[in-house]
């Protein structure tokens, strides 16, 4: 039977402390354990220095030696192993000029809230807790440790990590903590634009992620985070198909309708698919609100915050393919059967599926394009979408062709015969190549 992580991690700590070293659980596994939750990984605090622990074990890489940090792996997983210390002055906002190995009660007070102060012993079930960690954890409330002016000070990614932590585990944030969140705000963009991306995955990729939204906005990182998002507030949609509000209104709502797991492109596309729509605002003769090429406008936007971001190329891609493609799916029942294949069988069309239907639920309610794409589904599903081409090139040259343009019209116009159905084998493809029918 596969060792599990967490006796692989406790073997780390029985190493630690053959060796006459104190060693134990420290942080956010603790935190997860005494909530009953299973932890993603596991983190070792200890009273031995860098060079004490490396000779314990065969596999290790310093990743931060300096500040006291290597990581030990194991049996295919990596497990950082940290000496106990204090922290020197921050002066960038990140990290600490330096570092004073020190106690386990001088470690915990430097951390960033209380639930994430504990350490655990894990061979004998014994909770260590000098900054009341445990108290705040049973109530359910996230609190900085000291003053949260400091702690944010310090590094200010905090302020969207407690945000986050109040959201996913459904906690209450302590007053003068969010008091604190929402001074500073601003202080956001000393933060890299990868270390705020991977908090925004984070809190949006939980069910909770309404939640989240509403702290975000009413903490103000919103308005520094995804400023474009704000910008919605109060752009206000044709009401005979958005009674739900203004375009704000609506966004939110969609995130309420997804299902609990989500991609990331599933879920920022909810997010972005409608930024265009302030910069297309307009009302015609009719006293219409129009919003004519939002979904062009969208896709663009949506490519430039994501870049911003760092976000990989294929989540970009992604998630840009469906914003520019939302409006498509009004016309779904009016394409021809090779068009509609085409479009059903791109690699992002569940996620694009599962957009458009909580655009419409969210807003008139309507969601017979969405029926239709789901029949059309089962009408197709016994044989590929996209089945593979009933002739090539090589054919064409057979046929005495000569290569050139004309190459992929005539095999686009086969294709497309193909997928309506009309051309069904090799020979009739053939046939009606060389008969001059393209």
């Amino acid at each position: 039977m596969p060792a599990t992580l967490e006796s692989i991690a406790q073997s780390i700590v029985r190493r630690l402390r053959g060796a006459g070293f104190v060693a134990l659980y420290a942080g956010g596994c603790v935190r997860d354990q005494l909530l009953g939750h299973v932890p993603h990984d596991y983190d070792i605090a200890t009273d031995a220095r860098p060079e004490q622990v490396r000779p314990l074990f065969p596999h290790t890489y310093a990743v931060g030696a300096h500040f006291g940090v290597v990581v030990v792996h194991e049996s295919g997983h990596d497990f950082q192993v940290a000496t106990f210390r204090s922290d020197h002055a921050y002066v960038d906002g990140r990290r600490p000029e330096g570092v004073t190995f020190s106690t386990p009660q001088m470690d915990a007070e430097r951390r960033d809230f209380t639930m994430n102060g504990l350490f655990l012993d894990p061979l004998t079930g014994e909770v260590l807790d000098y900054v009341n960690g445990r108290r705040d954890l049973e109530a359910h409330i996230v609190r900085a440790i000291g003053d949260p002016v400091a702690r944010f000070r310090e590094d200010r990614l905090r302020l969207l990590r407690a945000v986050r932590f109040t959201a996913v585990l459904g906690f209450e944030i302590e007053p003068a903590t969010w008091a604190a969140v929402k001074e500073h705000a601003a202080d956001i963009h000393d933060v890299s634009a990868e270390r705020i991306r991977e908090e925004l995955v984070k809190i949006f990729l939980h069910r909770s992620r309404v939640h989240g939204f509403d702290l975000l906005v009413e903490s103000g990182l919103m308005q520094h985070v995804l400023p474009e998002i704000i910008a919605l507030r109060g752009c206000e949609q044709p009401p005979q198909f958005h009674p739900e509000g203004d375009v704000f209104v609506h966004t939110r709502a969609m995130l309420g309708l997804l299902p609990e797991r989500v991609s990331v492109p599933l879920v920022f596309s909810v997010l972005f698919h409608d930024i265009g729509k302030p910069g297309t605002f307009a009302v015609d003769e009719t006293g219409r609100i129009r919003f004519n090429g939002h979904d062009k406008l969208g896709a663009e936007m949506t490519e430039q915050i994501m870049t911003r971001l760092r976000f990989s190329r294929a989540e970009i891609d992604a998630t840009v393919e469906a914003v520019a493609n939302h409006m498509v799916f009004k016309d779904v029942q009016d394409m021809r059967v090779a068009k509609l294949k085409r479009f059903m069988a791109r690699s992002g069309f569940d996620d694009e599926m599962e957009l458009h239907r909580v655009d419409c639920v969210s807003s008139h309610g309507m969601v017979d394009n969405y029926d239709f794409v789901k029949r059309k589904r089962e009408e197709f599903a016994a044989e590929p979408l996209i089945p593979p081409p009933l002739i090539t090139g090589e054919d064409l040259k057979k046929l005495g062709m000569r290569p050139g343009p004309k190459f992929k019209e005539i095999l686009g116009a086969v294709a497309t015969r193909q997928l309506e159905g009309t051309l069904r084998t090799r020979e009739e493809a053939l046939a009606f190549v060389g008969g001059g029918c393209v």
